[in-house]
């Protein structure tokens, strides 16, 4: 029936006056887990199905999309598009131009092992109370989380232009928290990672991977020991990032800035633009002579939030290079973003959350290429630093210029070797003078795929996974302690 309803709505838009047509029919499936201090605080599994209709007429855009899937629910939404195409050209600056794109036939699932909605849910809630079980018998705890998420995709996309396109993507993700609440103060640990935890295109398996037990009592323990940790410095110091809060920071100051409709103008929600306008391409000097930083969609890199074999315009994955040895090389774009700077093709990037809303440019996965150094090396030749893991908190201005992050936890760095633990740290710096400060980058070996699940853009706000590829790094004169300076 998919393809009966794409095209009922791509023939309607091309009977209506549509110049160009494409269709997305969306069967979304989501289960999500919350448990708090031994109970369980949230339980939720919703299923959503429609098409959205997207058209170009009179040269511009219109969009419509339903849930009602009969003949005539699919037609009325595709002359509803049209009619919205027609009223948008009234106001257009020029019409809508985009890049060419042969047609594509093809189908695609991520691999994955163990559906996660094949496992029962007592057995997936009964896995986050033993987390939590374990966070609790540490003295000192005031507060145990998990959280599981799990999300299967079944789309169908079908453009005027020939292509027929099925891909199933399933996400999973979980994550445990330990909250310790002493006098005035506030202290915490996650594990894997924060805000949710580590997601990626997996089944169920990656939720086994992270022995979320068996790290409970270790993450109960810092949250715990941090009371009583050395205040991070206030000053200039040489850093060492871990992989996880480097990946953030990768989305922050380099994913954003590089969408190309928030360069162009296009799209200003959630923290404005871009400073990399369109005269520093190929230009700037965005990081160091190691900085190599790519965007890449393609299953070979990784079973990344931001991994498909087609994007939301039929245009196939790609690897994208954003920065090469220092210098700013790329953008993410799509097919009108990339006839508007002269490119001869899109790069693939553009995304929607549900079939009720319009694709736009989204980060794929935006990884840092790794480096040479091994862990333990770069640990040693590091004389006086501070390293940051795990992030708590960040903030960055509206053309993702000016930055400050903290993390969970740090540990000071003496003389090459790990020393006490360190409460509250922060750094906070210059997008491009900070990426010219990294002069060690950890090899192969130490590099992660992490998952951001909760990105969010556009109005109405779509919430988007993606992925970031990181291993620690350093960083040298970067401003550190200002966040929570007395």
């Amino acid at each position: 029936m998919m393809l009966d309803w794409a095209t009922w709505g791509i023939e309607t838009a091309k009977l209506r006056g549509a110049t160009y047509a494409d269709a997305r029919v969306m069967d979304t499936r989501q289960r999500e887990i919350t448990t708090k201090n031994s109970e369980v605080g949230t339980l939720l599994e919703s299923e959503s199905l429609g098409i959205g209709i997207r058209v170009v007429a009179s040269g511009a855009w219109g969009f419509a999309s339903t849930d009602r899937l009969t003949r005539e629910g699919v037609q009325a939404c595709a002359a509803q598009a049209v009619n919205i195409a027609k009223a948008s050209a009234l106001a257009k600056r020029e019409n809508v131009s985009l890049a060419p794109e042969e047609a594509h036939v093809d189908t695609w699932q991520n691999p994955f092992v163990k559906d996660p909605f094949r496992i029962p849910v007592e057995r997936q809630i009964d896995l986050l109370l033993r987390a939590g079980k374990e966070i609790l018998s540490v003295k000192g705890v005031t507060l145990a989380e998990g959280s599981m998420f799990f999300r299967k995709i079944d789309q169908l996309f079908v453009s005027s232009t020939g292509s027929v396109i099925h891909q199933v993507k399933m996400q999973s993700g979980a994550g445990i928290v330990a909250t310790s609440f002493a006098e005035s103060e506030i202290q915490k640990r996650s594990y894997p990672n924060s805000f949710g935890g580590q997601h990626a295109l997996q089944g169920y398996e990656l939720i086994e991977s992270f022995d979320l037990a068996g790290n409970a009592q270790r993450v109960g323990e810092e949250a715990v020991a941090l009371h009583s940790a050395a205040q991070c410095p206030e000053g200039t110091s040489t850093i060492v990032l871990g992989g996880s809060q480097l990946g953030l920071q990768i989305h922050e100051s380099i994913g954003h800035p590089i969408e190309l409709d928030r360069v162009l103008g296009q799209e200003a929600n959630f923290a404005g633009m871009s400073f990399l306008t369109v005269d520093k391409l190929r230009k700037l000097k965005y990081g160091s002579d190691i900085v190599n930083v790519v965007a890449d969609a393609r299953l070979e890199h990784g079973s990344g939030l931001g991994t498909f074999a087609y994007d939301d315009e039929g245009v196939p994955a790609q690897c994208t290079p954003i920065i090469t040895n220092g210098l700013f090389t790329g953008y993410l774009s799509n097919r009108e973003t990339a006839a508007a700077i002269g490119e001869t093709r899109s790069n693939g990037t553009m995304r929607t959350e549900n079939w009720n809303r319009l694709p736009i440019i989204r980060m794929t996965n935006i990884s840092l290429n790794p480096g040479t150094w091994k862990y333990d090396d770069l640990i040693s030749d590091t004389d006086d630093a501070i390293l940051m893991e795990t992030n708590r908190s960040w903030s960055i201005d509206d053309r993702r210029y000016h930055f400050q992050f903290s993390t969970e936890i740090g540990w000071e760095i003496k003389g090459g070797k790990r020393g006490r633990m360190i409460k509250n740290p922060s750094y906070s710096g210059i997008t491009t003078e900070f990426w010219n400060s990294c002069d060690a980058i950890c090899a192969r070996d130490h590099w992660a795929l992490w998952g951001t699940p909760n990105c969010g853009k556009g109005q109405p706000m779509q919430t988007m996974g993606t992925g970031h590829g990181a291993s620690p790094s350093r960083f040298r004169n970067i401003k550190v302690g200002v966040a929570f300076a007395k």
